[in-house]
């Protein structure tokens, strides 16, 4: 505020005054109920309700992971409704609906918190393989979409389109040298692709049964020789 003359200030000193006389009682009180000459109401500092929250505890750095539970399985990320083609085929054009979407993801559930990307690096060890890739142990790595490149098919047939990735889940614990221990779960996945069943034919891939079976029985007529084999 500008001084314009003697009132002015007096009655800033004044003001200053009545806010000092506010903040005791806000103090005394719990709130303040004052206001100044002009009509305005002091503010009063606000205190954090509640203790303050302590800060997560971490693992050490050079723990030891045990695996247990590991769960290795080709899953479903996506699926089409069947097309039917004719004698000299043609492309897919109904587009695949998204369905389960991995992530990769650790969660300790007790002790201190461990490190995300080294239990997955630890994980991609322990499974080997397309575990043992860099890209595995990127926490927070989405499955791919499905809206994938268009496909063509040179027959006839009613036809699938699905898409599903390798998802790993697996149940640990982790020690450290001073005898602290953690435990948890990690979740991953690796080898993703696409694929396309006949609903008028059995499912005859041995490679990729699971995933074709799940998209056969999620598209295809109940009494189709897909379903049925």
């Amino acid at each position: 505020m500008t001084t314009k003359n003697t009132k002015d200030t007096h009655a800033r000193k004044r003001g200053a005054r009545l806010a000092s006389v506010c903040a005791l009682a806000a103090l005394l009180a719990g709130t303040a109920a004052c206001t100044s000459d002009d009509g305005t109401r002091p503010t009063a500092t606000q205190r954090p309700s509640g203790p303050a929250k302590s800060p997560v505890p971490t693992a050490c750095a050079d723990g030891t992971f045990v695996w247990i539970n590991v769960d290795q399985r080709e899953v479903l990320t996506g699926v089409a409704a069947p097309q039917k083609l004719g004698k000299g085929g043609g492309e897919l054009t109904n587009p695949m609906r998204s369905l389960h979407t991995p992530r990769t993801d650790v969660a300790t559930e007790t002790g201190p918190k461990v490190d995300a990307a080294a239990a997955l690096r630890s994980l991609g060890r322990h499974i080997g393989g397309a575990g043992e890739d860099a890209v595995f142990a990127e926490v927070g790595r989405s499955a791919p979409g499905v809206e994938g490149n268009p496909t063509s098919i040179d027959g006839p047939g009613t036809i699938v389109e699905y898409a599903f990735v390798r998802e790993v889940v697996a149940d640990f614990r982790h020690t450290c040298p001073d005898a602290g221990a953690s435990t948890g779960r990690a979740t991953g996945w690796m080898v993703d692709g696409t694929g396309v069943l006949d609903c008028d034919e059995p499912v005859k891939s041995l490679e990729d049964s699971r995933p074709a079976q799940a998209a056969a029985r999620l598209s295809c007529p109940p009494d189709a020789p897909a379903v049925k084999g």
